[in-house]
């Protein structure tokens, strides 16, 4: 009787560690679809929160782990030390860069949390991809499309969270702050790629090499019914047949698509310190900003812009809508907007010019019919003085002005190249982050080409993102100069993917151009100079031996009142005159070959 007992205390034993085994076996193993819960922050809190970052890219960890069709990336490097995440969804299983690289698939590239405090994005792209991923019939749907989401993009920003520097937004209860590590508006960051988010954006960005990029954000401004606006690339400065195609065709049906959603959408409201009712212009994105930086590269860009003082779970579930909405488009429409991407450089090439500045066409308003609030000026009980208010017991559907048309106030003639100094490694190096070819001289050569000199700028007079940024800046371009340029020097062709981003940055007038962005200031500042009372009998000799400059300038003496009382002026003038100013005063170290 003590033996079977013992031998059945044994055999209890051995089944007892081997269950124990195999429970531990299975806490090892990876979850599986059926006991994950999926369920967001969003959801549970009904509406009114948004996860950390941390909760944000273990979501997408998990998701990644769960389900073959969703592949997370870690990419370059940000302000903060962390890495940049890229989920991307694909049926054809794991994604590898370079499978994504060469995808001929329709590429949708969705970017959130460029301001943390605007997290709409961020909670509705997760829900998009769980809902597409775990719903046979969307992943048969999109199964010829990859979609790339950026989960946060200012990871700084998103760890400095908190509750209040939002002071007009209406939910969720925490959230991150505007400014990244190093309190620079990513939105601004582009083209000056100041930040290592911005370059390795570019690194994302020409990885996917998008056919539709949506920046997701909150707006404020005039109040109004409307919970969700866009803010669609502008067409005219995208051009050609891709800004009719924006403009005709993509926005429209969008707005369709949501409206029989039962979603109201209108153009972003550009409106401060008065109401709509008077009118807008649209925004118009110059390259400094995602979508007009995107548009360099013939990508059709979107930013969504819900309206702040709308409930956070009515800007999200409109903001999810919305994407599936771009989705559809962008499937639908796909190898049309190939066509359109593939034949725009020849498009720009073909036209010979390309505008650079751009103004408001006041004459070409479009008649948009606005859902909005009566908004009057009453008496502050803060200050002393009136204030804006909205009566929302007064809805209104009025024909307001929008101004959607801008027209071109300067052009350049598009060259041959450009030719770079080497010595500008900054500008460089933004060149090589956004893949565009150049070659360097292997020799030194003697061209023909243009040469251009800064005539006019104005600066401003307070900081804006890390700069004194330069504006209204006028070029003198002298053609037919012979220059010879060195061994090294590098020489960068128009015809290429990114010719758009050549000119823009190149071209010193361009509102976001490497000048304005202070990347060539030092040829702003003489390195040498003279003596008056040395000078003096220099400037007496050079005139006698210039006769006709002596009498030009014995003319402005007579002409001009301010330079006729400035004897220090007068004497500047000649010395510019001389052998003796510097050459590169004032040059700018980019040529022209036509």
């Amino acid at each position: 009787m003590q033996l079977e007992f013992k031998l059945f205390k044994t055999i209890l034993l051995k089944k007892l560690f081997v269950l124990l085994l195999i429970l531990v076996t299975a806490c090892k193993q990876k979850p599986t679809k059926k006991n994950i819960e999926f369920t967001t922050l969003f959801e549970t809190s009904n509406g009114t929160e948004t996860p950390t970052y941390k909760e944000v890219i273990s979501f997408y960890e998990e998701l990644a782990n769960t389900y073959p069709e969703i592949s997370l990336f870690e990419i370059g490097t940000t302000d903060i030390g962390k890495p940049l995440h890229l989920v991307v969804f694909n049926t054809d299983g794991k994604t590898n860069i370079e499978e994504l690289k060469n995808s001929s698939k329709n590429r949708i590239l969705i970017n959130n949390g460029i301001h943390p405090g605007e997290s709409d994005g961020i909670d509705a792209s997760m829900l998009l991809l769980r809902d597409i991923v775990q719903n046979d019939s969307l992943k048969n749907k999109y199964k010829n499309s990859l979609i790339c989401v950026i989960p946060l993009y200012n990871i700084g920003g998103s760890l400095n969270r908190n509750s209040h520097t939002r002071a007009n937004q209406n939910g969720p209860k925490e959230y991150g702050f505007r400014g990244n590590a190093r309190n620079y508006d990513l939105n601004r960051d582009f083209i000056k790629q100041d930040t290592k988010n911005a370059a390795t954006f570019a690194e994302i960005f020409h990885t996917v090499n998008p056919d539709v990029f949506i920046d997701n954000h909150v707006s404020n401004g005039a109040d109004y019914q409307y919970a969700i606006t866009h803010l669609f690339t502008q067409h005219n400065k995208l051009g050609g047949n891709l800004g009719e195609f924006i403009e005709t065709k993509m926005r429209p049906e969008i707005e369709h698509s949501l409206a029989e959603k039962g979603i109201i959408i209108t153009p972003y409201v550009n409106v401060w310190g008065t109401t709509p009712e008077s009118g807008w212009s649209q925004f118009f994105d110059s390259p400094r900003y995602s979508t007009g930086y995107t548009t360099l590269f013939n990508t059709l860009g979107l930013m969504v812009e819900t309206h702040m003082l709308k409930p956070y779970k009515i800007r999200v579930e409109q903001t999810y809508e919305l994407l599936f909405s771009a989705l559809d488009f962008s499937k639908e429409n796909s190898n049309k907007i190939k066509d359109l991407r593939k034949n725009a450089v020849e498009e720009i090439i073909n036209k010979k010019t390309y505008p650079i500045l751009f103004t408001v066409d006041k004459n070409n308003p479009t008649a948009l019919h606005f859902k909005g609030y009566e908004g009057t000026f009453i008496d502050s009980k803060v200050t002393n003085g009136k204030r804006l208010f909205y009566d929302r017991t007064k809805p209104y559907n009025k024909k307001v002005s929008y101004y959607n048309y801008f027209v071109p106030t300067k052009e350049i003639a598009i060259p041959k190249a450009y030719i770079l100094e080497q010595g500008w490694h900054d500008v460089v190096e933004r060149l090589e982050n956004n893949k565009i070819e150049f070659t360097r001289f292997e020799k030194d050569t003697l061209l023909t080409v243009e040469v251009q000199h800064i005539k006019e700028f104005e600066t401003r007079k307070t900081a804006y993102e890390g700069h004194y940024l330069h504006y209204n800046t006028e070029v003198t371009q002298t053609r037919g100069l012979q220059v010879k340029f060195n061994n090294g020097d590098i020489y960068i062709p128009t015809n290429q993917t990114g010719i758009r981003y050549i000119i823009e940055t190149l071209e010193a007038e361009a509102i976001d151009s490497f000048f304005n962005w202070n990347f060539f200031d030092t040829i702003l500042q003489q390195k040498e100079g003279y003596s008056s009372y040395v000078f003096e009998d220099i400037a007496e000799e050079f005139l006698n031996n210039n006769p006709s400059l002596k009498q030009e300038f014995l003319q402005k003496v007579k002409t001009e009142e301010d330079f006729a009382k400035n004897a220090q002026t007068q004497l500047y003038w000649v010395y510019k005159k001389t052998p003796h100013y510097e050459k590169a005063h004032k040059k700018l170290p980019i040529y022209k070959l036509y």
